[in-house]
């Protein structure tokens, strides 16, 4: 027979206060002003996956994981708006890669500043330590998620 948990261990109280947070950051997401009036902030993550280098769609889609359709669709309207370029793939000139433009990439320095400025509001009596071992933690916890069965493609039978 299965023990009955203590309400008050860490793993019972992580959840309650993970669905809290995610919540929270639920609400500032909605809440907070877009930065191009045009460009769904859903779009935010591909582009920032075209920061350090241009990338196919399909790459873009397993990194952010959603399926090749959705972002096909993102990449086409932030074509139409100059943020994004199509350029030809230099390992397969047949196929095309995405790369962020000048415009693209100044609209994501104003992203991660303006993040950067409110998430430095939020924690602005934090210690230099706590944050270091926050973003360990939070890091590890990212990478945990992403590595756990329910996110990883299943085999096809």
């Amino acid at each position: 027979m299965p023990q009955a948990t203590d309400p008050g261990t860490a793993r019972d109280t992580f959840g309650d206060a993970l669905v809290r947070c995610m919540k929270l950051m639920g609400t500032v997401k909605q809440r907070a002003p877009r930065v191009h009036p045009r460009i769904d902030p859903v779009s935010y993550p591909m582009m920032f996956n075209l920061r350090d280098q241009p990338r196919r769609v399909s790459e873009i889609a397993e990194r952010i994981h959603l399926d090749i359709s959705t972002v096909s669709r993102q990449v086409s309207a932030l074509v139409a708006q100059g943020l994004i370029a199509k350029v030809a793939d230099p390992s397969d000139g047949r196929a095309q890669m995405l790369t962020l433009t000048d415009d693209g990439e100044q609209m994501l320095t104003l992203l991660r500043d303006r993040r950067n400025g409110w998430l430095g509001e939020v924690v602005t009596d934090w210690s230099d330590d706590d944050l270091a071992t926050f973003d360990a933690l939070l890091t590890r916890f990212a990478d945990a998620v992403e590595a756990h069965p329910l996110l990883t493609p299943k085999d096809h039978e």
